[in-house]
């Protein structure tokens, strides 16, 4: 009998989901800066409120239903990961004004996994082993090709320190839904990115307000469309395939196979934006993907992992004490 876990392979193709509806973002983000003056910041803003009207509605119209073993985080609990989904959302689009797209994705992308790597290792003691570390390698090297190929970026000091920050956001948000999960502690994901969109929401709001909220177009159909895209398949939907995927899979393992997100951004603006195919697009997303590939191989072989348990002290207390 074999003892992997089934929902390992269900985990990773949530992931996979995940970051190839992350991808699409970038191009619904081309389209709408193309068609309104609306800017970054206001973009983020109406992505978070968008995103956590859908949510709210399917937990309306959803049975209440709680999965034995797993308990329900407290409020604190959640607004810690929605301070950490505001954060990495913020200074990354800081970091894109700075320095640009192309620098601000590769240092932000990059730096995650490498965080994340080294977070897992030290606080939850996951090794990647020499097969996970190349992988990890190999993924970095084919996000650089793919971002940097073209030429032309401007690496700013400022922007550089915006996208690492980002990248803290994204580690922290990363280790904290995996170290959650290995505790049956990460609740109905659902929850937890309505709560992350909700904190994302308020935070945003007066950044936003100066900035510009309300776009000027002379498409307003096609801009409305957009933003109900965005609030729906790479927020609503995308975030609550990740924070499922994320509790179930190795930290390090989750960062490589979320670097799908530019090779979806990538095959988008070939196929539907005209942009031209290059050798380096090419190089960079063979790279990606067989660093994503091998990371994904390893992940469904490995033994199934049983939750922690609680201290014993945590396990005497009432259950309302844990809500």
């Amino acid at each position: 009998m074999s003892n992997h876990s089934p929902a390992a392979g269900r985990s990773l193709l949530y992931l996979v989901i995940a970051g190839a509806a992350w991808g699409t973002a970038g191009a619904a983000a081309s389209l709408l800066f193309l068609a309104s003056d609306l800017g970054p910041l206001a973009l983020s803003f109406w992505r978070c409120a968008g995103g956590l009207v859908v949510l709210l509605g399917v937990l309306a119209v959803r049975r209440n239903r709680r999965e034995p073993g797993r308990t329900r985080p407290s409020a604190g609990s959640l607004i810690m990961t929605g301070l950490m989904f505001t954060l990495f959302q913020a200074a990354y689009f800081a970091a894109v004004r700075e320095t640009g797209l192309a620098v601000g994705t590769v240092v932000t992308l990059g730096a995650g996994p490498v965080l994340i790597a080294l977070g897992a290792r030290h606080w939850m003691g996951e090794r990647l082993g020499r097969g996970g570390a190349a992988a990890v390698l190999g993924a970095l090297a084919g996000l650089a090709v793919l971002v940097l190929g073209g030429g032309g970026a401007e690496v700013r000091p400022l922007g550089v320190g915006w996208a690492l920050l980002s990248a803290a956001g994204y580690a922290a948000m990363t280790l904290r839904a995996r170290w959650l999960g290995q505790r049956g502690a990460g609740g109905d994901p659902l929850v937890t990115t309505a709560w992350s969109v909700a904190v994302g929401t308020v935070c945003l709001l007066p950044l936003a307000a100066v900035e510009g909220l309300l776009p000027h177009t002379g498409e307003p159909v096609r801009v409305l469309w957009l933003l109900v895209y965005v609030a729906t398949v790479p927020t609503a939907l995308a975030y609550a395939l990740y924070f499922t995927g994320a509790a179930a899979v190795r930290a390090a393992t989750v960062s490589v196979i979320m670097l799908i997100e530019p090779v979806s951004a990538a095959v988008i603006a070939v196929l539907l934006l005209g942009e031209r195919l290059t050798g380096a697009v090419v190089l960079g997303t063979v790279l990606l993907l067989a660093a994503v590939g091998a990371l994904i191989v390893a992940e469904t072989r490995r033994p199934a992992q049983r939750p922690r348990p609680e201290p014993a002290a945590a396990r005497s207390r009432p259950q309302s004490a844990v809500r």
